[in-house]
């Protein structure tokens, strides 16, 4: 790197604007390889299948490819597609996690689905761990309720099937780079009423 390509400063306080342009101009750089980097870390989930009869890899991208051959839209089937990539670094909270990642470039409501997804699949399983499967129904009044539960029942529990017509993740190239292109909302910057 030249002295043109980087700073010089030491700490934030003493930075210059010329100095955040040229921190501007790279951080849009990488920005623009998120997709890239996205769909490297969601790679980390093959192989491991977790005692499921596919890995993690494939149960994501099964469930991206029921969503889109159901005719969902491009948010929609990524977020199908990135719903368990927290796996990998947070098991306890795996939705959480792929919310975060989600959160700036996602609806509401396509955002509430991801999040929550993780006790609403409970609804499949609790019940053989001692846990009440009926957990999801403190949700019960919210508004995307039927969502969430819609996107356990017919894309997420049904996808650990070493039959099933997987695409493959270049399949969801298009998509990616779509949905990740820009922010819809910064969350860095409160909103104002």
């Amino acid at each position: 790197m030249t002295t043109k390509d980087q700073t010089t400063f030491t700490a934030m306080r003493d930075a210059t604007r010329d100095d955040y342009k040229i921190i501007g101009r790279q951080s849009l750089e990488f920005f623009q390889g998120l997709p890239k980097r996205i769909l490297g870390h969601l790679e980390l989930l093959s192989g491991d299948t977790g005692g499921y009869a596919v890995d993690r890899l494939t149960h994501s991208l099964q469930t991206a490819t029921r969503a889109k051959r159901d005719g969902k839209d491009e948010e929609y089937i990524v977020c199908a597609l990135l719903h368990d990539i927290g796996d990998t670094l947070a098991s306890s909270n795996h939705a959480d996690l792929a919310a975060t990642i989600l959160e700036p470039f996602v609806s509401e409501k396509n955002l509430w689905i991801v999040k929550h997804h993780g006790i609403f699949q409970g609804y499949y399983f609790f019940h053989h761990l001692g846990l009440d499967r009926d957990m999801r129904d403190r949700f019960r009044d919210h508004e995307y309720w039927r969502d969430c539960a819609e996107f356990c029942e017919k894309y997420d529990q049904n996808s650990f099937d070493p039959e099933y017509d997987t695409l493959p993740l270049e399949a969801f190239d298009a998509a990616m780079n779509k949905v990740f292109a820009a922010p819809r909302k910064s969350i860095y910057v409160p909103a104002t009423s």
